[in-house]
């Protein structure tokens, strides 16, 4: 087999060498444009993980790099003059100079041909010699740009600029260390790679770059700025560059990574944010999974189709994580004013890899710190401290989301709905919520959805709420209304979503006349005296709410339906004063708030579920949202429940763990605003970490209650929790610990036998 490399980075140099150490009868040439010794940046972080599979990979690879490394386990963070220290995360880093060093050895004693300041051929010229062309050519690569519509590359521009400059002596720590200056904030990310020197980055959102006028900076004025900005960090010594210069950070994400016997690995495959690591490690991760599968599979097509489909859900894993962490020194200046410990905590766990739980174990005493801070009591997780919305106390931070059940008959709720409630209740979450109830006939979704606009629906409803108070005392059951606009006359879920009824359909109304998929029925444009009636549907349904005795009311503006649909510049498009700009689409969802408002309880919180993004290009933006957010507040909105999607059906969501929780997060610590986070959140750690960062105030969880309506109570016992955040009901008590299993402690061995 002939090999071509194309890029004499760490995972160019070590795809080659494993390729050649597993075949020595390989032909292996690699091209790389820089002399040996050139190299942009400092240090290279490692893993524990991406270390095992080089010492079971190589061996002489690994010591190699064991006799190089600068190991340490605490993280420093700084902020407004305190430092803070979290120990137990355990990093390993090294020069990249050493580390090239090391595999040009490597190769070089493999028999690896070594081209140094050549520019490689075309990755299609290459094709036609070689039976394989690796194209580690780096986030500019110009092999993905020559093959663009065979790879089909996302490149992605963030919205802060960084700088790579090195210290010439060792931190004791991993440091982050936040400037407040005249322009605004400004970031250090620092850690040793060797006994004595440390990488350095100092990153800004590109606003404060400008002001600070380091876009006219050259590359000795830029360190000498970073320098004075960060004096005492630095002991007042100098910061020295290395071809340094401001750069945004592109996200590259690719639709195929191997085209004919290409293939991209490293950064020209996909990139993550050194803020939660090395874009090395993933590029050594790659070469070692793209070997093996070389090795496993019987050709070279089958083996770059088990190289993707092993490296990709990692690398898609990784990138959640590292979006939410530059996201979240994007967003820095939000958080600026929380008390220390919830600060430091905040950081720490913002990639959401790190968990309350999983810090705990490292650090325990750094995190019964965090907890007392923040107000827990004695053994008192998070999640179970109390919260105030207006004159309801809630016992706990669990939501039970509101989810359709398609089980009405002519939208009356009957046993399943008691049953279902009931159970919920039982189960100790402090809010459970009701699917959408529909507002009219009309507003329903499908035959099966349950209303609020006759008396006997009302009846029925009460017979829930009385279950909840009376069999489950301190649970709290809140009502959501809405109306399904030009999503409803549908079948119900299990019957096909979203699909029109085969008979029987009503005639639908949206804000305009834009039927929501191809298929489905094309919905009347409402007039302002329509618009009059429907405030009259939604202040009925809330007045029969308030006597059927709920504890909340949640206005539904999300999802596409009636409300949501006139807040989105997709679904809105009228000329008149209910369209146009943001304030115009706005009108008529304020109006209903205002309406419902009036009508509620005032004692009784009134909450709204917004879309806080449609996951289309012109859509609703995270800006939208927060606008959206803010007149929602300032017309008396108590807590904003914040989901996204689903306004049109070609959305692309961006899906993962906690996926929608940094859109509450911005709201809540831009605005001040209490939220309710959604999406994903899928184990009480979640809960426990978003709610002790200060991320949400509350959390919904949809799915984990149907999978087990006593969640939160299994939550409790879990954590060895039995306070009055979450009481057991006195017939369940029993219950209340974990049954046994069956026998692990069997007797060991009392003798070895030589």
């Amino acid at each position: 087999m002939r090999v071509a490399v194309i890029g004499g980075g760490p995972g160019g140099l070590y795809a080659a060498a494993l390729l050649k150490r597993l075949d020595p009868a390989r032909e292996i040439t690699v091209w790389e444009r820089n002399a040996p010794d050139d190299t942009f940046g400092f240090g290279v972080v490692l893993s524990d993980e991406t270390l095992g599979g080089i010492e079971h990979a190589d061996p002489e690879v690994y010591r190699a790099l064991q006799a190089e490394f600068v190991r340490w386990d605490d993280i420093d963070i700084v902020h407004r003059g305190r430092t803070l220290t979290s120990g137990g995360h355990g990093f390993a880093a090294l020069g990249r100079r050493r580390l090239l060093d090391i595999l040009h050895r490597r190769c070089r004693a493999l028999g690896i041909d070594l081209r140094f300041r050549a520019e490689a051929p075309p990755a299609a010229e290459l094709a036609r010699t070689h039976d394989l062309v690796i194209a580690a050519d780096g986030v500019h690569s110009t092999t993905r740009t020559a093959h663009a519509a065979a790879f089909g590359p996302r490149l992605t521009t963030h919205r802060c600029r960084y700088i790579w400059l090195a210290a010439d002596f060792a931190f004791d720590a991993f440091r982050f260390e936040i400037a407040e200056t005249e322009q605004g904030v400004v970031q250090l990310h620092a850690y040793p790679f060797s006994r004595d020197a440390s990488t350095v980055i100092v990153e800004m959102r590109e606003e404060v770059w400008r002001a600070a006028g380091l876009d006219r900076a050259d590359e000795q004025e830029s360190a000498a700025w970073c320098a004075k900005t960060f004096a005492e960090a630095l002991g007042g010594r100098p910061l020295r560059s290395n071809n340094s210069a401001w750069t945004a950070f592109r996200t590259v994400v690719n639709a195929r990574w191997s085209h004919g016997s290409t293939v991209l690995l490293g950064d020209a495959a996909h990139t993550a944010h050194f803020s939660i690591g090395s874009g090395t490690k993933l590029a050594v991760e790659d070469a070692l999974a793209l070997a093996a599968c070389l090795q496993e599979q019987p050709d070279t097509a089958s083996a770059l189709a088990a190289y993707e489909e092993e490296r990709r859900p990692v690398v898609a894993s990784t990138q959640r994580a590292a979006r939410a962490s530059l996201a979240w020194f994007e967003e820095l200046a939000t958080y600026l004013d929380q008390t220390p410990y919830q600060f430091a905590f905040n950081l720490l766990t913002r990639s959401r890899r790190v968990t309350h739980g999983n810090l705990r174990l490292r650090d325990r005493r750094f995190t019964a710190a965090v907890e007392r801070e923040y107000g827990c009591s004695e053994h008192t997780p998070p999640m179970f401290t109390p919260f105030r919305l207006r004159g309801l106390t809630l016992r706990n931070r669990v939501v039970v989301s509101p989810m359709d059940m398609y089980s009405a008959q002519d939208g009356v709720p009957g046993d399943f709905h008691l049953v279902h409630l009931g159970a919920r209740a039982l189960g100790g979450a402090g809010l459970i919520m009701t699917e959408m109830v529909c507002v009219s006939e009309q507003g329903r979704i499908t035959p099966g959805c349950a209303g609020l606009y006759t008396p006997g629906q009302a009846d029925a409803w009460r017979r829930v709420t009385d279950f909840v108070h009376d069999r489950s005392p301190g649970t709290a059951i809140g009502v959501q209304l809405g109306h399904a606009g030009r999503k409803g006359s549908t079948k119900l879920m299990w019957q096909g979503i979203d699909q029109p009824l085969d008979e029987g359909n009503w005639p639908l109304v949206a804000a305009s006349p834009l039927p929501y998929r191809p298929g489905s029925q094309r919905p009347q444009e409402l007039t302002a005296a329509e618009l009059a009636g429907l405030r009259e549907q939604f202040t009925a349904a809330a007045a029969r709410a308030a006597r059927c005795g709920f504890d909340l009311l949640e206005l539904h503006c999300a999802h596409g339906y009636l409300l949501s649909g006139f807040l989105s510049p997709l679904t809105n498009q009228r000329t008149d004063a209910y369209g146009g700009s943001l304030a115009g689409r706005l009108r008529f969802p304020l109006e209903v708030f205002d309406a419902v408002r009036e009508a509620w309880p005032a004692e009784r919180p009134m909450t709204v579920r917004i879309s806080a993004t449609d996951w289309v290009d012109g859509g609703t933006t995270a800006d939208d949202a927060l606008a959206i957010a803010a007149a929602l507040a300032e017309h008396g909105a108590d807590a904003i429940d914040v989901s996204t999607g689903q306004v049109v059906s070609h959305e692309r969501p961006d899906f993962g763990r906690s996926y929608q929780t940094p859109f509450a997060d911005r709201i809540r610590n831009t605005l001040g605003i209490p939220v309710i986070a959604v999406g994903a959140i899928s184990s009480w750690d979640d809960v426990n970490s978003l709610v002790l960062a200060g991320r949400a105030d509350l959390c919904a969880l949809a799915r984990p209650h149907l999978y087990d309506p006593h969640w939160t109570l299994h939550a409790a016992a879990e954590q060895g929790y039995a306070g009055p955040g979450a009481p057991w009901p006195l017939p369940y008590q029993a219950g209340s610990r974990t049954p046994p299993t069956g026998r692990t402690d069997a007797p060991k061995p009392r003798l070895t036998l030589r």
